[in-house]
């Protein structure tokens, strides 16, 4: 795919959770969806949770597990300004569990991303949970879907690889729209944002939205197989699989991973 067409892409994400955040977070109030999770992150765990949003996950290891060590990262600092107790505590903070949150503003879709997770800032800013190599748990929940290019999120993978602990996992979950009904109407035409659909990936879409005013989102489909074929190119191994999510409770296809070296 040419650089030009995936920046436009993105383009399109960025001003939709920028220009959407305060009615995208709402409907992201909740973690209870993502109870799901929690088998996976350990008291204690260090945890990268990118694509982080509105810090729900962090909100939801504070209340079920002690001691977690999380960095949030997320391309929209609007999104991550919705987390309620940023609001009162400021970038680092720690709460009753435990829980020693640090949140980082940097789209995935750059290579030079993880550059952003080196040591900066002083300990007040959370600067100093930074640069944390071998991560516990790293989670991209909803986020894969939205980068686009097929090389690009092989190599997305492939740095969560980097990142990962010798003995971590990392949760991935993606929208299986295309399986949805309810979703797949809200898919329209590539004309309406100028893009030639001949240039697209195959299960590229660009999916609407009608909440607190209305904007769009690039959103690709990726079903098992695509997702296990990313995982093997990154060196990951995929020990579990499972659906979840959603009104109808099997919205996300969730692939468990861990390292393979």
């Amino acid at each position: 795919m040419r650089p030009e067409l995936i920046e436009r892409l993105c383009q399109i994400n960025r001003e939709f959770y920028s220009t959407c955040a305060d009615s995208f977070s709402e409907t992201r109030a909740s973690a209870r969806d993502l109870q799901v999770i929690l088998p996976y992150i350990a008291n204690g765990a260090r945890v990268l949770d990118i694509g982080c949003g509105n810090g729900r996950v962090a909100a939801l290891l504070a209340r079920e597990r002690q001691g977690v060590v999380y960095v949030g990262v997320d391309s929209s600092a609007e999104q991550i300004s919705n987390f309620n107790p940023l609001k009162k505590w400021g970038a680092g903070f720690q709460i009753s569990s435990g829980l020693e949150a640090s949140f980082v503003v940097a789209d995935i879709a750059r290579s030079d991303w993880t550059d952003s997770l080196h040591p900066q800032g002083e300990p007040s800013d959370g600067g100093r949970w930074r640069g944390m190599r071998g991560f516990d748990g790293i989670l991209l929940l909803a986020v894969l879907h939205h980068i686009p290019d097929s090389e690009v999120r092989a190599r997305i993978l492939q740095q969560v690889r980097e990142l990962l602990a010798p003995q971590g996992r990392a949760v991935v979950s993606t929208w299986q729209f295309m399986d949805n009904e309810r979703m797949r109407s809200k898919i329209v035409a590539w004309s309406t944002v100028g893009v030639d659909e001949r240039e697209l990936e195959p299960g590229d879409a660009l999916l609407n939205w009608k909440r607190g005013g209305s904007g769009l989102r690039y959103c690709h489909w990726i079903g098992e197989d695509e997702l296990r074929a990313l995982a093997a190119q990154a060196g990951l191994n995929v020990v579990e699989t499972f659906r979840a999510g959603g009104r109808e409770g099997d919205l996300s296809l969730y692939v468990v991973l861990t390292s393979s070296m």
